[in-house]
């Protein structure tokens, strides 16, 4: 499924003690072997140390610098591993500073650093060339000829595409992995050799994860430590292991030990990530250069355990302080979002079914905020609630509560008289309780809420959520209409963060007491009737299965495009302590049934602002037939 694992090390060095510095290094990729690390980027100028001074001049280094790369060579015979060190090298009367890929045996290629520091603490420009313009050349050493020498050399083995940069490389204004990844990279290695100064590191680690992010790859950073000289710097040995903006390892730094960091990436979230961003693709033109692929071949792509992180709740934060600054975030977006409708309709109402259930009372919360922020009177916002065959008393009182509290205009329309009329003008006996039964409830309300709207002259807002899209469970022309949905790119897993978001930060204490009952309370549409005690009997999540296993099937099937294989692969290891894998294969067939099935409910959605990273909208993010066959995605 095109995961492999990667790693960064440090190891323990002494300056310009070359036989020392390769006992580490080997080490280090003795340890990265026994976790089936298949890519091992060490620090800049690890071979030698990066701080030897004039030494870099002395012959005696440069020859043993190379003797050290043979054999590191000779050691890596069949050792199934990709591993870049870094080692100064002589090429055309000048010295550069070079990252060497070793594989197999012998050199795939060697990369020279593109750009010389040579400002404040630097001075590498009195012993190294640039070799930003250095490509398409060869190298020959003792051991190896002909070996490729440049900027322009990617490493591949079927998805695997791998290039290399050098420390100051990064810090420029368009650093040569931009041009990689246009290429085709998909993995970028940084050796490094940066100093410790106040603050340094989380720039550092901003500009690895931002780079990361750009161009939608993983990028492997390794810096040089504690055993450098210290004449005038400290090294802290700083790792870092990035995939498309996301952080998955970091070491701790100033260690005095050998450090080996390893992480499984996703190549397959990294191509699928650049299939669908149009502008990556039009970049292409500017590369200043073509590159070269090294091919090679890994004989094994396991990848040990699988020990990555997977989320199971990709929606919501686990971290409380990031949940809460995206709660808020998209609070302001759905707020914004009303706002601007209705001073476009210069619409001075808005009509809204309250339940008592999670969803409307979130587009509730979404428009007395707007309305507060539009200095327009909550006495405009039209709270009805209508009681049904299954509407309990705790949904019933808790939205009666809400309005009151929220000082909304408020009325109750009971449906029964009306449904059961209907019943008898269709011929539908009111005992049957299938599908025509429920959905006449969910008509009958929507109906009266546009019929209100027209009278008072206002909006009808729109309750259902992204995750009831995605499994088509609202009623065509019910409940999955309105004139503008605020709630349309919010999953299901997320609704419930946002009202307990808006009960501690956006509201009184007595009106936070009433939702945090209302987030107590089983998700359910109440059409069916209630139990012998009056309680809930019709609950969502029994008959088309859990939200937070349609949340996650949603996510890597949308934003990642992934293979049924795959989602189930990653479901069944986040969930492995909450459901049996039958149970997880069982919703996943579920879940790939509605999707298909109901895409015409998407087809013809209202307005509604998107939100996070996936709307279903059918004028943004999603087109799709809606008579499209689910059978290849089902075998």
């Amino acid at each position: 499924m095109n995961f492999i694992r990667v790693g960064t090390a440090c190891p323990i060095t002494r300056v310009a003690d070359l036989e020392f510095n390769l006992e580490q290094i080997i080490i280090c990729i003795d340890e990265a072997i026994k976790n089936n690390t298949k890519l091992l980027i060490f620090p800049e100028l690890c071979i030698t140390a990066y701080t030897c001074g004039d030494l870099f001049l002395q012959e005696r280094l440069l020859k043993g610098s190379i003797n050290s790369l043979q054999k590191l060579c000779t050691y890596s015979t069949d050792k199934d591993i990709l591993i870049v060190v870094g080692a100064p090298i002589s090429f055309s009367d000048s010295i550069y500073n070079c990252a060497v890929t070793i594989f197999d045996g012998g050199i795939l290629g060697i990369v020279p650093k593109g750009f010389i520091p040579n400002y404040t603490e630097f001075y590498e420009k009195r012993w190294f060339a640039e070799g930003y313009s250095i490509v398409d050349k060869t190298i020959d050493l003792p051991f190896q000829k002909h070996i490729p020498f440049g900027m322009n050399l990617i490493f591949s083995d079927k998805a695997f595409r791998f290039s290399i940069e050098v420390c100051e490389d990064l810090w420029v204004a368009v650093p040569p992995s931009s041009y990689a990844s246009l290429a085709g990279a998909n993995i970028i290695g940084n050796l490094s050799a940066s100093n410790e100064l106040v603050s340094k590191a989380s720039y550092r680690r901003d500009l690895v994860l931002s780079q990361s992010a750009r161009c939608f790859c993983s990028y492997l950073y390794s810096s040089s430590g504690v055993f450098e000289s210290t004449t005038d710097l400290v090294f802290s040995g700083h790792m870092l292991i990035g995939e498309n903006g996301l952080l998955l390892g970091e070491n701790e730094r100033f260690q005095r030990h050998n450090q080996v960091i390893t992480a499984i990436l996703d190549l397959d979230r990294l191509n699928n990530e650049r299939l669908r961003n149009t502008s990556f693709r039009n970049s292409f033109y500017k590369l200043p250069y073509e590159f070269n692929s090294i091919e090679f071949s890994f004989k094994d792509t396991g990848y040990g355990s699988f020990d990555r992180f997977v989320d199971k709740h990709p929606f919501v934060p686990s971290d409380p302080k990031r949940r809460e600054e995206r709660c808020r975030e998209i609070f302001n977006i759905q707020t914004a979002g009303l706002a601007k409708r209705l001073m476009h309709t210069g619409s001075r109402k808005a009509v809204i079914g309250i339940s008592g259930g999670l969803d409307s009372t979130l587009a509730l919360l979404v428009t007395i905020r707007t309305f507060d922020m539009l200095n327009m009177d909550r006495k405009n916002i039209e709270t009805i609630t209508m009681p049904g065959f299954g509407t309990t008393d705790r949904t019933y009182n808790n939205a009666v509560a809400l309005c009151h509290e929220l000082g909304t205009s408020f009325r109750e329309i009971n449906i029964i008289g009306a449904c059961l009329q209907h019943f008898k003008d269709i011929g539908h006996l009111p005992e049957v309780h299938d599908v025509t039964y429920e959905n006449v409830q969910a008509r009958e309300r929507t109906q009266l809420l546009m019929d209100i709207a027209n009278k008072e002259g206002g909006l009808v807002i729109g309750t259902g959520d992204l995750s009831e899209l995605a499994l088509g469970w609202c009623t065509y022309n019910g409940d999955h209409m309105s004139m503008y949905g605020v709630n349309s790119s919010i999953p299901k897993s997320l609704v419930r963060y946002l009202v307990d978001y808006v009960a501690h930060f956006e509201m009184e204490k007595h009106v936070g007491s009433i939702l945090l009952d209302i987030l107590d309370t089983p998700v359910s549409p109440e059409l069916l009737p209630k139990d012998k005690d009056g309680k809930i009997a019709q609950k969502t999540e029994d008959i088309v299965g859990p939200y937070e296993l349609h949340d996650f099937f949603l996510y890597y099937f949308i934003r990642q495009g992934a293979d049924p294989e795959k989602i189930l692969f990653l479901a069944k290891h986040a969930f492995r302590d909450d459901y049996s894998e039958e149970v997880v294969d069982k919703w996943f067939h579920k879940f790939i049934t509605r999707f298909f099935t109901q895409q015409f409910k998407r087809s013809a959605l209202p307005d509604g602002p998107k939100v996070g990273t996936i709307s279903l909208s059918p004028r943004g993010d999603w087109r799709m037939p809606s008579d499209a066959s689910w059978n290849l995605w089902m075998n």
